[in-house]
């Protein structure tokens, strides 16, 4: 039987490598990674690890090009779409690239279990019978979590939740829902609709990478030197992975 994990490899730094990921790769026959045309960066950063890991000889690579999602009126459908010509891509690798008894892993960037498709496209793969297999999820080390140690925050405060999302989803909040909330791969700038509220952010690019990039204050004194560094930085790298946090202040009506 074959066996894949799914090994999250944090933000490319080894120092946020667990001992656990790090063990798993030294059992691994075949790397299988997938690029997208671009973010060729993370690429790299992924065959560096494994350079500085494992000893050379040890392991196969195998890069394979994914599908670049296509816009879609229905996002989820759009997605959808995409997870499946992904998954066609996924299957042909562990059926063809891979012999019986064999293990092979897939680097997932942060955690396979936020905000990550591969768990799902493996449990498509075997849905579908395309080909038979084991898996195995290794836990990585999150940008939301890299973000709090980072600016020294705690994720929770007193008496309050904390909500994980998107900035495609964070346009559906009021302000005055937005108490403590973690926002992941921000492509449309949505913090600007809180730009005159009285609301904090603390905010990350690249973190964990030689790249990283940290700003924090009010929002509504810093969102242009924000807007700024994120187009900047967005220009030199052709790419920006960020993630932020907008918290009301303590002691404000809405956290009482």
């Amino acid at each position: 039987m074959k066996k894949i994990y799914l090994v999250g490899i944090g933000h490319g730094n080894l120092d946020y490598l667990t001992v656990k990921a790090i063990n798993t790769m030294k059992k691994v026959d075949v790397f299988f990674l997938l690029e997208k045309r671009e973010h060729e960066d993370l690429l790299k950063i992924r065959k560096e690890i494994l350079k500085k890991c494992l000893d050379t000889g040890t392991y196969r690579v195998v890069t394979a090009k994914i599908p670049e999602r296509k816009k879609s009126k229905s996002y989820k459908e759009g997605v959808k779409t995409w997870r499946q010509q992904k998954a066609e891509v996924i299957a042909e690798l562990i059926k063809s690239k891979m012999k019986d008894g064999e293990s092979g892993a897939f680097l997932v960037w942060g955690d396979p279990s936020l905000y990550d498709g591969n768990l799902e496209i493996l449990q498509h793969i075997l849905k579908q019978g395309a080909v038979n297999f084991e898996y195995e999820v290794i836990a990585g080390i999150t940008s939301v979590q890299i973000l709090a140690e980072k600016h020294k925050i705690p994720l929770n405060r007193i008496g309050e939740t904390i909500v994980i999302t998107t900035g495609r989803k964070l346009k559906e909040y009021s302000p005055v829902e937005v108490v403590n909330v973690a926002v992941l791969l921000d492509s449309y700038s949505t913090f600007k609709h809180f730009k005159d509220t009285d609301i904090d952010i603390y905010w990350g690019g690249y973190l964990g990478t030689d790249d990283e990039i940290l700003l924090s204050g009010k929002l509504k004194n810093i969102i242009e030197d924000l807007e700024k560094i994120r187009k900047e930085a967005k220009k030199k790298k052709g790419w920006l992975m960020d993630t932020y946090i907008l918290r009301k202040p303590e002691g404000s009506e809405s956290n009482e």
